[in-house]
């Protein structure tokens, strides 16, 4: 935990934000994979850690901003609970840690909302939660999300979007465990080993070092896949394996890093090629980081890079301007250059990815690519995102995009017939804006081809 006194500030500039009403933080019941007593690792709600700092089950928290009143709702932990989880603190006694000093069992929320004239709630996520909201409020589960307060999201991302000093120290931490996981994975990766023996080293390290996932691991040499989950492939020699893999650190805070190595020990002059384009892209919008900044501006800079560098490959040609503005680098990157990160890999999402990313005036694009860019606003000083550019060869979006003659002018379908089994490349970093630029967090971790290769002899 943090100390007490974060904890007070944060709800009392909530308290404010919101004006007036009951406000409602839900924690997180346990999940079972197949049966109630064999449960998924568990994660309290980032918001409920953010405000009260608890990580336990089946709480759940009120604000009344008109009477200052702060309750935690929650049971204590009877004899059958401790014969199987050891002796445990107390609510009350966790509660007064983070200044919280009334504490109720959990059945008594409901009354509580009962009488209240206006609460405040978050768009939930989890189902158990989504039912509990729909009893206590009498709103209908598939309501849930449009009657959520916008007034009570506005205010949190108004708090959790700006990362404080003591903040940054955990995320540099969860970075430095990431380093861990991806320098070992750079080492171990070589031809004849399958994906899963290297998924259990990166998963061993983030454990190693006091920390766990923040989310499932991407570790492929299918890396042309975006969120490949399977570790079932044998590596060979000549291919690339796509390692994006981040640890969350014991205070929640996450570290989200991508990098993408050769099987064998060196990279192809092939490979070196498409790889040194995406590392352009990568400092090139590092470089580009400051207050004031649309990171929609920056997404477009790193695909200018990208179809300048293909450009000169063979790939595409005709004028980059108009290549950009028709949207012809979303076949080679079909997703955004990053997102926020903190407390969640992708920061504040549950509460709606448009409030976190966008703001008013500010247009969804319909583009490929540029439609997924999660983070599109100006930048601000303590904002943390992610820059994670790639550039991938996708056979069936190839295919797609030929048989519909999209494009022609500009994309040499033939070259590319002899890319299709490449696979791809990212690479990624996580930064923060300060008064007059970024800082990339945590210790440097090896990104240059001599970098990785260094690593692998």
């Amino acid at each position: 935990m943090f100390s007490t006194q974060t904890y007070i500030e944060r709800r009392n500039a909530l308290k404010r934000h919101v004006g007036s009403g009951l406000i409602l933080i839900m924690g997180n019941e346990e999940a079972p994979m197949n049966y109630h007593d064999n449960t998924y690792r568990y994660r309290q709600d980032s918001n409920f850690l953010y405000y009260f700092g608890i990580s336990l089950a089946n709480l759940a928290a009120v604000i009344d901003v008109d009477s200052g009143e702060e309750i935690i709702f929650g049971d204590e932990f009877s004899m059958d609970d401790i014969i199987w989880v050891g002796p445990q603190p107390t609510l009350a006694d966790q509660a007064r840690k983070v200044g919280v000093y009334r504490t109720e069992a959990y059945a008594k929320l409901a009354d509580k909302l009962a009488k209240a004239k206006k609460v405040h709630f978050t768009p939930p996520y989890r189902y158990e939660n989504k039912f509990k909201l729909s009893e206590w409020l009498s709103i209908p589960v598939n309501q849930l999300k449009e009657k959520a307060s916008v007034d009570l999201i506005h205010a949190i991302i108004a708090q959790r979007a700006y990362k404080s000093a003591e903040e940054i120290v955990q995320m540099e931490e969860a970075v430095n465990i990431c380093r861990e996981m991806h320098i070992a994975a750079m080492r171990e990766t070589k031809a004849g080993r399958k994906e899963y023996e290297i998924a259990a080293i990166i998963h061993g390290k983030a454990l190693e070092f006091g920390g766990e996932l923040a989310y499932p691991i991407i570790f492929s040499v299918n890396g042309q896949t975006l969120h490949n989950h399977y570790h079932g492939n044998t590596m060979t020699e000549g291919r690339l394996a796509l390692n994006d893999s981040g640890a969350e650190n014991s205070m929640f805070y996450a570290g989200d890093i991508t990098r993408t190595i050769p099987v064998s020990k060196k990279f192809t002059e092939k490979q070196k090629d498409i790889y040194n384009i995406v590392l352009k892209m990568q400092l090139a919008s590092i470089e580009a980081l400051k207050p004031g900044i649309q990171y929609k501006e920056v997404h477009l800079l790193a695909n200018r890079v990208l179809l300048e560098g293909l450009s000169d490959l063979g790939f595409v040609k005709g004028n980059v301007d108009e290549m950009l503005n028709e949207g012809v680098q979303g076949l080679f990157m079909p997703h955004g250059l990053g997102h926020a990160i903190g407390l969640d890999v992708h920061d504040m999402e549950d509460l709606g990815e448009n409030y976190v990313g966008y703001r008013d005036g500010l247009e969804r694009s319909t583009q490929l690519g540029l439609k997924s860019l999660r983070m599109a606003k100006e930048l601000e000083e303590g904002y943390v995102i992610t820059v994670e550019p790639g550039l991938y060869f996708i056979p069936e979006l190839i295919d797609k995009w030929k048989s519909e003659k999209k494009f022609t002018d500009f994309i040499n379908y033939e070259k590319l017939e002899t890319y299709r089994d490449f696979g791809g490349v990212r690479i990624e970093d996580n930064c923060l804006i300060t008064a007059d630029g970024q800082k990339t967090l945590g210790k440097p971790i090896p990104k240059t081809i001599e970098e990785v290769e260094d690593l692998k002899n």
